[in-house]
């Protein structure tokens, strides 16, 4: 116990730890915050745009050099937040898919060196994700 409070007896695993589950899923159950114990990819998502599938084509991060699966990382408002990549030290790609419009999407790509581009729903154009983000948050 922790300042009052008791002591998660599940730590959270670090996201290239976590074991993906397959197991198919609708948008509607997709968890608000993010899972720490596993990781969803976006194969298992039954409703998921083709786009999103192919998130990753080109990268090169993934098992045996080829390309990274794509995983869910949480909701923000009506977004859907997916990474296809490593969280740090390789090139990634995040896509936002919106929950009420499948077909509305937008993307941020983040470089292995840290910088990264792509455009919110605001149609404005971000080098940080960040502000993507931020973008995401304040364009439902």
């Amino acid at each position: 116990m922790t300042n009052g409070e008791p002591e998660d007896p599940t730590p959270a695993l670090p996201a290239d730890e976590r074991p993906w589950d397959d197991t198919p899923v609708h948008t509607d159950d997709l968890p608000p915050t993010p899972t720490r114990d596993r990781n969803i990819p976006a194969t298992a998502w039954v409703e998921a745009p083709a786009g999103l599938l192919a998130l990753g084509d080109d990268l090169r991060s993934g098992p045996n050099g080829g390309p990274p699966r794509i995983a869910y990382k949480r909701r923000l408002g009506p977004w859907l937040l997916w990474r296809a990549g490593p969280a740090r030290g390789a090139d990634a790609r995040y896509a936002a898919v919106d929950s009420r419009d499948l077909g509305r999407s937008c993307t941020f790509r983040l470089f292995a060196d840290g910088t990264g581009r792509g455009d919110g729903p605001s149609g404005r154009s971000h080098v940080r994700f960040r502000t993507w983000k931020e973008d995401l948050r304040d364009h439902p």
